[in-house]
């Protein structure tokens, strides 16, 4: 998997979906970001979440398991290689759904952090969405519902304090090109998601949740 996302990584730096937009702006916010404040950017992807907390001020560590993507240390979320409480603030944007074991991550990333955690990712939206992510990205491992998310928070120790949902709409032929999907794969993908894609554009549900330590 490794080897894949550093070879996507200049596709994720520049797509305007993972660039910017009203969801990026409220998860830097509840980052509390400022002079001083140590941060952690869990699996940086394209850096966007990294490069905007450095302009609020953060001293930011960023970690990721592909070394193409850049990153301060290359890690998995599952394994982050900081002593416990190291960070203010741990961040996570968009990625969990890869993660091979997501309740291991969620503890980790609260274990790093003195204070908060927050974290955004796409939400299930039902098998046939899941089996179409799965053709698109083989390395998709599951979207997990509200519920599970604020278990997966409870679980690690962290109390839920704010909670927002975002619909993202992306245009679904450079969705499909961002990570090459096979054309076979494509036309399935479309076929699966059909009644969901509107004028070339698909909209994802997402999840912003923040956590601070009991």
């Amino acid at each position: 998997m490794t080897d894949v996302w550093s070879e996507r990584a200049q596709a994720f730096r520049e797509s305007a979906t993972h660039r910017e937009g009203p969801d990026l702006d409220l998860l830097i916010e509840w980052c509390e970001p400022g002079e001083g404040i140590q941060a952690l950017d869990v699996a940086t992807g394209g850096g966007h979440v990294a490069r905007r907390l450095r302009e609020a001020g953060c001293d930011v560590v960023s970690v990721d398991p592909a070394p193409g993507m850049q990153p301060t240390v290359v890690a998995r979320a599952e394994h982050i290689p900081f002593a416990d409480d190291s960070f203010d603030v741990v961040a996570c944007r968009i990625a969990p759904h890869h993660f091979e074991d997501v309740r291991a991550a969620v503890r980790e990333m609260a274990r790093v952090s003195k204070d908060r955690v927050v974290v955004q990712d796409n939400l299930y939206l039902g098998d046939e969405v899941e089996e179409a992510e799965k053709l698109r990205d083989p390395t998709h491992v599951r979207c997990y519902s509200e519920d599970e998310w604020r278990t997966f928070f409870a679980d690690a120790g962290l109390r839920v304090e704010d909670e927002r949902l975002f619909e993202r709409s992306v245009d679904v032929e450079p969705w499909l090109a961002r990570v090459e999907t096979p054309e076979e794969d494509a036309a399935r993908v479309r076929e699966l998601l059909a009644d969901r894609i509107v004028e070339g554009r698909l909209t994802l549900r997402s999840l912003i949740l923040k956590g601070r330590k009991r």
